[in-house]
């Protein structure tokens, strides 16, 4: 692939410091039900490869996919847009 046709997408750490290189991504989107109309979020999990461990619980990252580099993980950190005052 490409690197300008992966899908990125931009969601919130919820999991950090567990495993070594590894964060947990939570992405929410909005779908809407098909027959009622009625818009409802849902909530995935990602397993995402930190390589420098920069991310911390409650940051908002954007991640990027990429081949899988695990069982579980096939998705990359590109960068931290916004992290909680206070984290260390």
């Amino acid at each position: 692939m490409e690197r300008n046709t992966r899908k990125t997408l931009t969601g919130t750490v919820v999991s950090a410091g567990k495993s070594a290189k590894t964060i947990i991504v939570a992405v929410d989107t909005y779908k809407k039900h098909p027959l009622y109309s009625k818009r409802f979020k849902s909530t995935k999990r990602f397993a995402v490869h930190d390589e420098n461990q920069v991310a911390k619980l409650d940051d908002v990252v954007v991640i990027m996919e990429t081949r899988p580099l695990s069982k579980t993980k096939r998705f990359r950190l590109v960068s931290v847009t916004s992290s909680k005052e206070g984290n260390n």
